[in-house]
């Protein structure tokens, strides 16, 4: 097993194949309750669902983070993903859906092949969001907004 290693000298999980849960799932080595497959993503619940109908969309081929997914893979689980959490809201009666995708532990990533959560929210259902949006600082978004510009710019 391979680990990465970040700037800071944290190590973030195995960043192959070999030892992926997820991997396993795709591969029919590890139990799942898939509720959806296509040619590149499966859909199946999270086993420790934050909601009633809670799942998890991967890609089938292994991508540690979302720097790492091939974009024609990333299409198709966003599109997965759109689909399930329409299924959510049409037959789970859902009231709203969040989509979380955490990449590197630092964004409290656990598992290191991309994944999306698919988070059926219903009325009262008491889940929390990790955080209160306020106002940001002026200066400071200008400045992270300017990185960002030119970070897309330059590719």
């Amino acid at each position: 097993m391979t680990a990465n290693t970040t700037a800071d000298g944290v190590t973030d999980g195995p960043t192959d194949a070999a030892d992926c849960i997820f991997c396993a799932i795709v591969a029919g080595q590890a139990p799942a309750r898939v509720v959806h497959e296509t040619p590149r993503t499966l859909a199946f619940l999270d086993v420790a669902p934050a909601t009633r109908g809670h799942a998890l969309v991967v890609p089938k081929a292994h991508a540690r983070d979302l720097h790492d997914v091939a974009v024609d893979d990333l299409r198709e689980v966003a599109t997965t993903a759109q689909a399930l959490a329409r299924a959510a809201v049409a037959r789970l009666g859902a009231a709203g859906v969040n989509l979380v995708q955490s990449s590197g532990a630092a964004a409290f990533q656990t598992v290191f092949h991309l994944h999306v959560h698919v988070i059926p929210r219903y009325q009262d259902d008491g889940l929390v969001l990790p955080w209160t949006p306020s106002p940001g600082d002026a200066t400071t978004m200008e400045g992270a907004a300017r990185s960002l510009r030119e970070g897309l710019t330059r590719g």
